[in-house]
């Protein structure tokens, strides 16, 4: 069994299809499948459910895809180790970052890691958090950020912990409100982020507590273009305060929400017990150091 084939078949599993997959490794789709089929002829057992051009994992598919994640990750860690060993004079960090808020929190930490440590080579990846977290458990990146709480294979830094603002179009009668109750907004079109962003079951756990499930009018991973949104009237979205307090829009406001209150938690994480390598350890450091609500 090798570990690039392993690597194929979790990609597979990601990605929904072979197709997906033969891109995203940059093989042809007939290598995938013959890499997967070899794989299922090594194993003694079918691995996928093939329907159409899509592809499901059976029960011991679900299994082999666990395991492989650990081993991939292993093996991360190894390569990691033996580099350091061998006393490298340029070391490499790979960072899983979310796209809300990322420019505002760590470009300015980017600036002062890359004065501090030149030779550290930085590769990033830009996901939602639910993606990151399979990006952490896999080994493919060092460290990635997430929305607490997170499971409990993973240990965490605290990074930034702010109230969630919601977003209204200028004419709306609760617009000039100092806060709202969240039930106040029931009647209202959401406008929410794309599917694998954290804060879209966060929003709709503190919906379903405040007893109602919202009409969803569009969704999108661009902050921008869900203000506009707002701002044309098509619903009412939804951003960490201090994010919205950047996003300034003549015809939007934001006012905080209430009962039930909703909190964005954001932390870096990386998996409990896992090496970390010295280029990680000192940029959470560094990150710790300049954390706090005006770093």
């Amino acid at each position: 069994m090798e570990l690039r084939t392993l690597r194929i078949f979790v990609e597979v599993v990601r990605q929904g299809g072979f197709s997906q997959a033969a891109r995203t490794v940059f093989l042809t789709q007939s290598a995938v499948s013959k890499a997967v089929k070899q794989l299922e002829d090594e194993l003694g057992v079918l691995l996928l459910d093939r329907i159409g051009h899509r592809s499901s994992l059976t029960a011991a598919g679900d299994i082999v895809y666990r395991r492989a994640l650990q081993m991939l990750a292993e093996q991360s860690d190894l390569i990691s180790e033996l580099a350091e060993l061998r006393g490298l004079r340029r070391g490499r960090l790979r960072l899983g970052l979310p796209p809300i808020g990322s420019d505002a929190l760590f470009a300015p930490l980017f600036a002062v890691y890359r004065k501090r440590y030149p030779g550290i080579e930085i590769q990033l990846a830009e996901h939602g958090s639910k993606r990151l977290e399979e990006l952490v458990r896999s080994g493919e990146v060092d460290l990635g950020v997430s929305l607490l709480p997170v499971p409990d294979e993973f240990e965490w830094q605290d990074v930034r912990n702010e109230p969630m603002d919601v977003l209204l179009p200028l004419d709306h009668p609760l617009a000039s409100a100092g806060e709202i109750e969240l039930a106040m907004l029931k009647d209202m079109p959401f406008i929410l982020f794309d599917t694998g962003f954290a804060l879209n079951p966060m929003i709709l756990d503190a919906c379903r507590l405040a007893g109602f499930t919202p009409a969803i009018a569009a969704r999108s991973s661009q902050i921008t273009f869900i203000v506009e949104l707002v701002a044309s009237g098509l619903g009412i979205g939804f951003l960490p305060r201090f994010i919205a307090e950047k996003r300034v829009h003549g015809r939007v406001r934001h006012v905080a929400v209430t009962r039930p209150s909703m909190a964005w938690h954001m932390a870096w994480i990386w998996r409990r017990g896992s090496y970390m390598s010295d280029a990680a350890r000192t940029w959470l450091e560094l990150a710790a150091a300049r954390s706090g609500p005006d770093a």
